[in-house]
C-alpha cells in the first residue's frame, strides 16, 4: 500500500515510530558506526540481522497497541558528502538508498494490516554536523545538493522525504524544494539547543514560519527532534505556527549536544519521566501524529510514551 497521495498521519492518526538507532546500536548493540552511519550494515547478514533485532520491540509495541508505525529508512547519511568518506561511490550510494528503502518494504510487508499503516520515510540529512552553527548553505546550495539523493529514493517506495536534524531554515528550505521538483511529499525535523533556538540561532516558530513562506506551505508537515522535551517545551508556550508541527522524536538525556558529543557513555534518562513530558507537549500540540525518540532513547522510552499517550497500563 503507497501513501504517497495521503499520508496516515495528516489525518488525524497517531503513529509510532522509533527511536535513537545509532545510540543504540552504539552503546547498547556494541557496534561501531563509522561517521555514525548505518546504511553499510544493510551489506551483510549480520548487519541486516541486527537492524531487525532493533526494529523488533518497537514494532511488538505497535502491535500491542494497535497502532501503524513511521519505518525509518537508513538513509540519514546516504548521502553526497558522507557517502564518500566511507568508500562509496556515486552509484553505489544511489543502491545504498535503495537498500535501505527495500529492507523497509519487508517489514511493512509483514506487519502492516487494516487499521494499521505502515509509512516508509527516506530522513536525509545535512552535510556536514548538524549542530555546527558556522555551517550555513543558502537555499539555493541546499537544495542543488539533496536533489541528488531525494531523486534516488524518488524512484524507491518511499512515501516521503524527511529532513532530520536541520539546524537552520536554509537547508530545510533547500530540501523542501528538492523534494518537491522530485515529486515527493516531505516533513522537516529541526534541532534545537537548550535555549530552544536552532543552531543557526534563529527561534524555531520563525524558521517554520520562514520556510512556509519560502517554499507556499509545501512540507506537509514539521517535526523536532534531537532535544530533550525541556529544551523546547518553552517555545510552544508562545504563540506560533504550531498546527504545523506534527512529529517529536525527543532525546532522553537534558545534555546539550555538546555535552552529547563529548560523552562517552549513554545518558538513557528517565523513560517515565519523558512520557510525561511527551503529555505536556501534547497539551501545547494538538495537531501531534508522530510519537518516537532520538538520541538516547530505546524501545523501553517509545512504550512508555505509548502506554501513556493511549492510556495503557502498559
Amino acid at each position: 500500500m503507497r501513501y504517497r497521495r495521503s499520508l496516515p498521519q495528516l489525518n488525524g492518526r497517531v503513529l509510532l515510530t522509533d527511536g535513537g538507532m545509532e545510540t543504540t546500536l552504539i552503546f547498547l548493540d556494541g557496534i561501531e558506526l563509522p561517521c555514525f552511519a548505518t546504511f553499510p550494515l544493510l551489506e551483510n547478514d549480520d548487519g541486516r540481522a541486527a537492524l531487525r533485532r532493533y526494529f523488533e520491540p518497537y514494532l511488538a509495541v505497535a502491535r500491542r497497541l494497535g497502532t501503524g508505525f513511521v519505518l525509518e529508512a537508513n538513509t540519514w547519511r546516504a548521502n553526497p558528502a558522507w557517502g564518500p568518506q566511507l568508500g562509496y561511490s556515486r552509484a553505489a550510494l544511489a543502491e545504498a538508498n535503495r537498500r535501505s528503502v527495500r529492507f523497509c518494504e519487508e517489514i511493512r510487508a509483514r506487519e502492516e494490516a487494516d487499521g494499521r499503516p505502515f509509512v516508509i520515510s527516506a530522513p536525509v540529512g545535512p552535510p556536514g554536523d548538524a549542530y555546527d552553527a558556522e555551517h550555513h548553505a543558502t537555499p539555493d546550495e541546499a537544495e542543488a545538493f539533496h536533489s541528488w539523493q531525494i531523486g534516488v529514493l524518488a524512484g524507491t517506495a518511499a512515501d516521503l522525504v524527511t529532513g532530520m536534524t536541520i539546524p537552520d531554515a536554509a537547508e530545510a528550505i533547500g530540501i523542501v524544494r528538492a523534494a518537491t521538483a522530485a515529486g515527493m511529499p516531505v516533513a522537516v525535523s529541526f534541532t534545537v539547543e537548550t535555549d530552544g533556538r536552532l543552531p543557526s540561532g534563529q527561534p524555531l516558530a520563525e524558521a517554520v514560519e520562514e520556510v512556509d513562506r519560502e517554499t507556499a506551505g509545501a512540507a506537509a508537515y514539521f517535526m523536532v527532534n534531537c532535544a530533550h522535551p525541556t529544551h523546547f517545551l518553552p517555545a510552544f508556550e508562545k504563540p506560533g505556527p504550531w498546527h504545523r508541527v506534527m512529529g517529536v522524536r525527543a532525546n532522553a538525556s537534558t545534555k546539550s549536544h555538546a555535552e552529547l558529543d563529548a560523552s562517552d557513555e549513554l545518558d538513557a534518562g528517565d523513560p517515565d519521566e519523558l512520557a510525561r513530558e511527551y503529555l505536556a507537549i501534547a497539551e501545547r500540540l494538538p495537531h501531534l501524529t508522530v510519537l518516537g525518540g532520538c538520541c538516547g532513547t530505546d524501545h523501553r522510552h517509545v512504550a512508555r510514551v505509548a502506554d501513556a499517550w493511549f492510556g495503557s497500563p502498559g
